[in-house]
């Protein structure tokens, strides 16, 4: 494991130091006053210290903080494991829409889905804003997917990941949560990209579909009814097209998290498609190389798309923006969601002029709709091939 000391998840045996070091910083014990407010600080680090094991943390703290904020910001989330098996540990690849919870909640579901086990998570380094949270991120299973390197040290941080991502699988008899992106799809048009598959294939043995197979791949929709940072998606891709050169600093991802876990989600869906394994047996062994990977990307979006639980958010976008009507809501509902519409572009206008910069309000609207509509869009495609 030591060649993986500066990404990997911390293990028993760092839990202690760690524990030292997020009751000492004085950032954290703010944050952990916010979110237990009612726990003297000494007790909760008592608590800390009685965790042996990552999973005791997690069941410990991050279960009972998750099911209370599923009571306060959800109408409940739930999980359909049908297609795989409970007993046996996969790398989940998902659509990406929630900086924090998608990979959060997945563990939650993996836990009442009856795995002994839940998921190690990849989390960019570019949102490890302080010393603690990269501790405290570590402690709750995460490894480091570090992205602020030139081209050679990609190229060796990418084999070193990949590496660990079958250790993780093949070894410590663990689950592995990845996004199937770098970043959020800010458009809800969920497509996996093939650079992730060729991280994926650089571990392991044996040819591409060997290496791959190892790690079995489960293609994971996630589906939120509600996501609460739509109007900072809409102002991201405004500022974008307004602004030459114009980028997202840490304290937008800052922002972007606090909102995504603390606003109101509706209900939420993961569903789980086979994992890909016997897929990857079915592709010929003389396919060229260069079609592999689009191949296998295309196979998981159609389990990604197949399965989302599309919402009235989802059916009343697409009728918006196309002048159809699918059915299945009725005029209550439409209005109910127009009215939620009308309150998210308030909040981006309002957020753009502090800005300085003049709202567009029929992009944003339709960068709104579009948001909610793409998942619809996607999955009724899937059905027509």
């Amino acid at each position: 494991m030591g060649d993986f000391d500066n990404i990997r998840a911390f293990g028993p045996e760092d839990l202690p130091a760690a524990y030292g070091r997020l009751t000492a910083d004085p950032q954290f014990k703010q944050v952990v006053g916010k979110v237990f407010p009612q726990v003297p600080f000494e007790a909760l680090a008592a608590k800390l210290t009685q965790c042996k094991t990552n999973l005791d943390f997690q069941l410990a703290f991050c279960y009972p903080f998750l099911k209370d904020l599923l009571k306060k910001a959800s109408t409940g989330c739930d999980m359909d494991i049908s297609n795989i098996d409970n007993n046996r540990r996969y790398t989940f690849v998902s659509n990406h829409r929630d900086i924090v919870l998608d990979s959060a909640l997945l563990d939650v579901m993996l836990i009442e889905s009856g795995f002994k086990t839940t998921c190690e998570i990849a989390i960019g380094d570019n949102l490890l804003a302080a010393p603690w949270i990269k501790d405290l991120v570590r402690v709750n299973k995460s490894f480091i997917v570090l992205r602020s390197a030139g081209i050679r040290d990609m190229l060796v941080n990418s084999k070193r990941m990949s590496e660990y991502m079958h250790l993780v699988v093949s070894q410590k008899n663990d689950n592995i949560w990845i996004a199937q992106r770098e970043g959020r799809a800010k458009d809800s048009d969920d497509r996996t990209q093939e650079s992730i598959l060729k991280m994926m294939a650089m571990g392991g043995d044996g040819s591409i579909v060997e290496r791959l197979k190892q790690l079995h791949i489960v293609p994971l929709a996630i589906s939120y009814e509600y996501d609460p940072c739509d109007f900072l998606k809409a102002v991201e891709f405004q500022l974008k097209r307004d602004i030459e050169g114009w980028k997202k600093t840490k304290q937008d991802d800052v922002l972007s998290m606090q909102t995504g876990i603390m606003g109101y989600k509706g209900a939420i869906h993961y569903h789980c498609a086979p994992a890909i394994d016997d897929f990857l047996d079915s592709i010929p062994s003389d396919t060229p190389k260069g079609d592999i990977f689009r191949i296998i990307a295309e196979h998981i979006d159609k389990g990604i798309h197949s399965n989302y639980r599309l919402y009235t958010s989802n059916l009343v976008a697409l009728d918006l923006l196309e002048g159809t009507s699918h059915g299945g809501y009725g005029e209550a509902e439409k209005t109910a969601f127009e009215d939620y519409l009308s309150r998210q572009l308030q909040k981006a206008e309002a957020m753009l002029s502090k800005a300085g910069v003049t709202p567009d309000k029929e992009y944003l609207r339709e960068r709104i709709l579009t948001m909610y509509a793409n998942p619809a869009r996607n999955k009724f495609n899937t059905r027509n091939t």
